[in-house]
């Protein structure tokens, strides 16, 4: 082998590390990038119960005999008639597939959304039987064949070349699978919500400053409590320009959440409902109609968060010229999408001897959990050294499902408060069950 040649597959080499640790640290802000979009969501279908049980509010603001008040009435009747309590959809108690979108700025000022492209694109399953829900991330640079002729690409710039409807069909084809509504969410839209909400009161965990003028991004927090407007609550969602990188803008988007559930529940957010909901109808876009909505929110409510499930479709990077792709791996795509989508099960056989690893940066937090999974008899495998913000469970196997999980939980709450995550690439240990990383807090 000549230098050259060696030098080259050297390259080649790095490149796919590279894409392979930023795919990695992809999956870990999933959840961070569909927190904060759930904000958005949450921010609507929270002041749709907020308002249902505030009759007086709705009539002087909105009218005794108005439609709105109307909804509002009957979904309050509801909430408090124990034979209607529980979530039922109009259109009947099937599986419903949500197609989850993240739009940047449009070049077009006087059309939010035409040309923008789907930065974060994510698929809802929601299972009105068991009052689960799952989510399945798709990589903004997954390469796939756009519809109607329009060759190969990006799957971000689908929506960009034919709107929602090609980025619905692109999804439907390339997974296999039937989208049944959409939501999309305009980046400007945390800004505008948090505004209408007069601001939220967070804990800045660092000093922050950070300065990017083409970018028109200036970034300035002390440490210490704030009270932030909608401008630096983007700001702070923004920075990530510490040794964390996209994990500690991960951990600051979950902290915003936090504080906005805390908000939202006050008594004095009653009167910022409307404005919220304004500000919804203009930066959200949905083929939902109200009722529908609420609807969904009346299952928000009973949704457990332990049997949540995530994953992000695997795959690896390719790099062609200057443009890089996310190459999707069919057969561990297929197994993602018949696990949380189809929700196929694999039972365990319980005389299977269960491998797992452990990784954390806190030798004793590490050593604690792998005598645990020894004691549960689980045979620890593989460990080794990891930095992260939050702690999670990653699936590897398909037969470790959510009920394993939660059967682990019972058996000891060291297992608690584990982020759970289906991720058959396993790329912590090789041939292990699953996988527990525990944060270094």
């Amino acid at each position: 082998m000549n230098n050259q040649t060696r030098k080259r597959l050297t390259n080649n080499s790095d490149v796919f590390v590279k894409h392979i640790k930023k795919s990695r640290d992809d999956d870990k802000s999933f959840i961070g990038t569909l927190t904060v979009m759930f904000i958005i969501f949450m921010a609507v279908v929270c002041g749709i119960f907020i308002l249902a049980d505030n009759e007086d509010f709705l009539r002087e603001h909105l009218g005794e005999d108005s439609a709105i008040t109307n909804i509002f009435h009957k979904l309050s009747l509801s909430s408090h008639k124990k034979e209607h309590a529980d979530f039922s959809l109009p259109f009947g108690l099937r599986r419903q597939n949500i197609l989850f979108l993240g739009v940047d700025k449009s070049e077009n000022p006087k059309d939010l959304w035409s040309g923008t492209r789907t930065d974060t694109i994510i698929l809802i399953n929601i299972d009105p039987k068991t009052k689960t829900v799952n989510a399945i991330s798709i990589p903004r640079d997954s390469k796939v064949y756009l519809p109607h002729d329009n060759g190969v690409n990006k799957i971000n710039a689908a929506h960009a070349i034919g709107g929602v409807d090609m980025i619905k069909r692109t999804v439907e084809d390339t997974l296999g699978v039937r989208v049944d509504k959409y939501i999309i969410v305009h980046d400007e839209a945390v800004k505008e919500i948090v505004d209408a909400m007069d601001g939220l009161d967070i804990y800045v965990e660092k000093p922050m400053h950070y300065n990017d003028y083409s970018g028109n991004l200036h970034i300035n927090f002390s440490k210490g409590e704030q009270h932030i407007n909608g401008q630096q609550a983007v700001e702070y969602l923004r920075f990530r320009h510490d040794a964390l990188g996209d994990i500690g803008r991960t951990h600051r988007q979950q902290w915003l959440l936090r504080s906005f559930l805390a908000q939202i529940k006050k008594p004095s957010i009653i009167t910022k409902i409307p404005d919220i909901i304004s500000v919804a109808k203009k930066y959200v876009k949905t083929d939902m109609s109200f009722y529908e909505m609420s609807q969904y929110a009346a299952l928000l409510k009973q949704i457990d968060m332990d049997k949540v499930e995530v994953s992000v479709l695997p795959g690896s990077p390719n790099q062609k010229g200057y443009i890089s792709y996310w190459i999707l791996d069919p057969e561990k795509t297929q197994e993602v999408v018949n696990r949380l989508i189809y929700r196929d099960k694999e039972y365990l056989d319980e005389s299977r001897v269960i491998r797992a690893g452990v990784m954390s940066n806190n030798s004793q937090k590490a050593e604690q959990m792998k005598n645990i999974l020894t004691q549960a008899g689980i045979k620890v495998t593989c460990t080794g050294e990891i930095s992260r913000s939050h702690s999670q469970f990653i699936a590897h196997s398909k037969a470790i499902t959510n009920d394993y999980y939660n059967h682990l939980k019972k058996k000891n709450e060291s297992f608690s408060n584990l982020q759970f995550v289906y991720d058959p690439m396993n790329y912590y240990c090789g041939e292990t069950d699953f996988t527990i990383i525990l944060s270094g807090n």
